[in-house]
């Protein structure tokens, strides 16, 4: 047990939640700061036109077990779903819709059947591309293969073009698994991020690509019930606060609180780097509550034993300049990835499937979020998520609808004679970090040079691209540094 230590946690995300809740179990005096007025990081939702929207959709796998896990300790496991077999609906304009889904026979030959009779490749493409993912899975249980993981040196579309993969194959098979995992289409994604989700997912066990979905707001499933377990663990929570620097102290460390000026531009900041809704104003935001929460006033310094940043690795390399050197100046040069968000709402239902893949069209996935949202009886609510979207990010409002709505009535026979009554647009310019080649070097461990001062968060380096889980197993690692600690 770890009783009389006191533990600060920064950051109110799901690797800060996590490492809180860890720490506060082993008997630790724990206090959380998050600089925005609501837990849930980059995972939150907003209210508009009386719709209840989530910033970005987020989904998992069945083999995602440290974020269930997570989900059932905060007591809200009822609100999310998993299939009980893969099964992606694929759409494609003037084309039926084809059910990717897996069959009962033993990994990795559970979508055979289904790719024996894709459409969206000749037979050619689809026994090449059976080849190549045989091939990825043997890599993996080979030394070369095992070397080649930690490589990190190309691209998963340089691998898969040496395997017989053309431009085709990449965008309309490999891109519905690479898109939304890595933030990165496969031309651009690295080969060792890439290869772990093909085989986590798809390659070692049948049903771990099983998908995950979020049946109510992301503020129903993280953020109140995080607020209200961190309560009943006696954790300290102060929303609305931020962090000007950690550094050592005579104690241990020492966390130096900004002045309420600065932590209102550091909230600005934080909003800009997780996300911009081009509609909802930056209150809209506020949703979470609750677990002995106050504001941070005036400037103001905590002394700990341990201390976990749980932010964004922008954040963290300015919070910890002065504590870390040479170490920050690694991880700072993490790229980011961002995420568009598209949330149109219908007059009528226009869309039967609860979720749907797009191929030969700008739209790469689409969900329906009607029933989560609250949406009126009669109308439909559809929110299209675009992954590594550099250039969705760059576009208008208003060129983004002339983009994408003939796009979602070219998929959606029933869109062409519905009206659309809202259409709204959120940004996450720095959704997650840059899976590319390379980021493996510059991913730090949850250990630091500094006893006492743990990293976490999902571009920390977990083995995971940027995820759920690859968050919740960053707060466990650092809660393990943070209550070793001497």
């Amino acid at each position: 047990m770890s009783r009389g230590r006191r533990v600060i946690v920064v950051g109110g995300g799901l690797a800060g939640i996590t490492s809180a809740l860890d720490c506060a179990a082993a008997g630790a005096e724990v206090t959380l700061l998050e600089v925005r007025r609501r837990l849930g990081g980059a995972a939150y939702s907003f209210t508009r036109d009386g719709l209840e929207m989530d910033n970005g959709q987020h989904v998992f796998l069945r083999c995602c077990f440290a974020y269930r896990a997570l989900l059932a300790r905060l007591g809200s496991e009822h609100l999310v779903e998993v299939q009980p077999r893969l099964r992606i609906p694929v759409l494609k304009p003037g084309a039926r819709p084809f059910l990717l889904r897996r069959g009962r026979l033993p990994a990795p030959l559970q979508l055979s059947g289904a790719l024996a009779r894709y459409p969206h490749l000749t037979p050619r493409e689809r026994l090449g591309a059976a080849r190549a993912a045989l091939a990825l899975m043997l890599a993996g249980r080979s030394r070369r293969g095992r070397a080649l993981e930690h490589a990190d040196a190309i691209t998963l579309g340089e691998w898969l073009e040496r395997h017989g993969q053309g431009e085709r194959a990449l965008a309309a098979l490999w891109d519905l698994i690479a898109l939304p995992t890595l933030n990165l289409p496969a031309a651009d994604a690295s080969l060792a991020l890439g290869a772990f989700v093909f085989r986590r997912g798809l390659l070692q066990d049948a049903g771990a690509g099983d998908i995950g979905f979020h049946r109510a707001t992301l503020s129903e499933i993280i953020a109140a019930p995080a607020a209200r377990a961190l309560r009943a663990a006696s954790v300290e929570v102060r929303l609305g606060g931020g962090v000007e620097r950690v550094e050592r102290s005579a104690r241990g460390l020492r966390v130096i609180l900004r002045g309420a000026r600065d932590a209102a531009e550091e909230r600005d900041g934080a909003r800009e780097q997780n996300g911009r809704d081009d509609r909802v104003p930056s209150g809209g935001e506020a949703v979470a509550g609750g677990g002995r929460q106050r504001d941070v006033g005036g400037a103001e310094q905590l002394e700990a034993d341990a201390v976990v940043v749980a932010v964004p690795h922008q954040r963290a390399a300015r919070m910890l300049a002065g504590a870390l050197g040479e170490q920050v100046e690694r991880f700072a040069g993490i790229g980011v990835s961002p995420i568009v968000n598209l949330h149109v709402v219908y007059d009528r239902t226009v869309c039967e499937e609860p979720f749907a893949a797009g191929v030969g069209t700008p739209v790469q996935y689409i969900f329906d979020r009607t029933g989560a949202a609250g949406a009126p009886h009669g109308s439909q609510y559809l929110a299209v998520s675009l992954s590594g979207a550099e250039r969705e990010m760059a576009m208008s409002v208003e060129g983004l609808r002339e983009r994408y709505l003939p796009a979602l009535s070219e998929l959606l026979p029933a869109a062409r004679a519905a009206r659309v009554e809202s259409f709204l647009v959120t940004r996450e310019h720095a959704a997650t970090f840059r899976a590319a080649p390379g980021v493996g070097a510059l991913r730090p461990a949850a250990r630091t040079a500094v006893p006492g001062l743990a990293l976490a968060g999902a571009w920390t380096d977990t083995g995971w691209p940027a995820t759920l889980e690859g968050a919740v197993l960053s707060g466990h690692a650092a809660a393990a540094v943070a209550l070793a600690a001497p």
